[in-house]
């Protein structure tokens, strides 16, 4: 019932992250506006997202997860509401931001997991609730088309706000709650705001990058002015005695090597992947490469290749009860590296190409919940949604960068098909890289 729960509320973190990949084109026509201006009803929630996993994450640490969790529903339900009734793109951008608070529900279901279950059942539920955000997140964008199409596109936030509320309600009547022991620890304030700051800054020199250019000022200042902020936020973490980020973990060679490992896959397959498919699948197939399939037969054919990994994620949960998550990580990654070879020798065959998103879907299913039970495996439990929480940053940050270095490769190739086996080799190496380091990972598991 526990787990039940948990993976009804990760699915509106999921809902809200995708569902807007599948309005923009919409909001481009109904607005009369461009790409770039409609593109910051993503931006906007990514930026607050990022800050949002780690402060919230260690706020429901601090306070009480459930608590926190019924709070940032709220908030999502309302930032819902904003953009569904406003009928501007102005409020559309506001209430996405409002609702990027949604970024810290996967942390604080993870924490909430390894809280309730004994310590043999965490894994498995860890696998599951991971899993569960990447095959809603596919399903997000059928879902979010289909209302689009019929109900038009102020019934997506009209359905995420009451799911909101509908998430809201299970966790106060449903979710099992633990009396609160109280906490002597205050808010580091100046941290968190630090810390908001910082990743907004450098999340928006990356995300900004492909239009403006890595050498532009804009793009340099936020990146350099991002990190700068972030060394001053690890001086400053050191002298606090309740830090919001507790760079002290990162000292344990285990969850440090971790981060490591989610970056370097982030860069590469878990975060390029999936946009390297959708481009193969819908090129007219009288090029170098391209199958020519509509956008949606490859969203179809995308969300069926996320179901099967969806469907493997107990046998990750169960690899790493059993054996430690390094065993997941590293299976998730190998595969990552035969669908790489698979699309780079058989882009003209659909039924190759459909076997290649089969491949990557359980390798993204095997990677996405190794990397939160390492992270358990390496912390204690009262640690645990802050330290995923910083997790997802770095994920949303290497997946930000793999994207934009990517899509410059494709830009400044001299051919298509050069531009996709330099992406495809980019990601191998990324892939054997990311082995390497998940190889020095300790193999033994912490008890809770």
């Amino acid at each position: 019932m526990i787990v039940s729960v948990l993976i009804a509320v990760e699915i509106i973190s999921a809902f809200e992250t995708s569902m807007m990949f599948a309005a923009i084109p919409t909001l481009i026509v109904e607005f009369d506006s461009n790409a770039s201006t409609v593109g910051w009803a993503v931006t906007a929630f990514l930026l607050v997202s990022a800050a949002s996993a780690a402060v919230c994450g260690r706020l429901g640490d601090m306070y009480g997860r459930e608590r926190i969790l019924m709070v940032l529903l709220a908030v999502a339900a309302l930032g819902s509401m904003v953009s569904a009734l406003g009928d501007s793109l102005t409020s559309i951008i506001i209430g996405r931001a409002i609702q990027g608070v949604a970024g810290a529900i996967l942390p604080l279901c993870i924490g909430l997991a390894r809280e309730h279950l004994p310590a043999s059942r965490v894994p498995v539920a860890v696998a599951l609730i991971s899993g569960s955000a990447v095959a809603a997140g596919s399903a997000s964008l059928l879902v979010a088309g289909l209302l689009i199409d019929n109900a038009g596109w102020h019934m997506i936030f009209v359905v995420a706000a009451v799911y909101a509320i509908f998430a809201l309600l299970l966790v106060w009547f449903v979710l099992p709650w633990r009396r609160p022991t109280g906490t002597s620890e205050k808010i580091d304030y100046i941290g968190a705001v630090t810390f908001a700051g910082a990743v907004a800054a450098i999340l928006l020199g990356v995300n900004k990058s492909q239009s403006w250019g890595w050498s532009d000022p804009r793009t340099l200042g936020l990146i350099l002015g991002g990190a700068v902020a972030l060394v001053l936020l690890v001086r400053w973490e050191l002298r606090t005695p309740s830090p919001i980020i507790n760079v002290r973990l990162f000292a344990d060679r285990k969850f440090s090597l971790t981060m490591l490992a989610t970056v370097a896959i982030a860069v590469g397959p878990l975060g390029v992947v999936t946009m390297i498919i959708p481009i193969i699948m819908q090129t007219p197939s009288t090029g170098y490469f391209g199958l020519g399939l509509s956008a949606t037969h490859a969203g179809w054919l995308s969300f069926i290749g996320s179901l099967f990994g969806f469907v493997c994620t107990p046998l990750s949960g169960r690899i790493s009860a059993a054996v430690g998550s390094r065993a997941s990580m590293l299976l998730g990654t190998a595969l990552f590296i035969v669908g790489v070879v698979v699309m780079l020798t058989a882009h003209h065959s659909v039924v190759a190409m459909t076997a290649m998103v089969v491949v990557v879907s359980v390798a993204t299913a095997f990677a996405y919940t190794a990397i939160p039970n390492l992270i358990v495996e390496s912390v204690p439990e009262h640690n645990t949604s802050e330290t995923t929480g910083t997790n997802a940053v770095l994920r949303t940050a290497g997946q930000g960068v793999g994207t934009s270095i990517a899509t410059m490769l494709l830009a400044f190739t001299a051919t298509p098909l050069a531009g996709i086996n330099m992406v495809g080799g980019m990601l191998i190496a990324l892939s054997v890289v990311t082995i390497g380091i998940t190889l020095l990972i300790p193999r033994s598991v912490r008890t809770a």
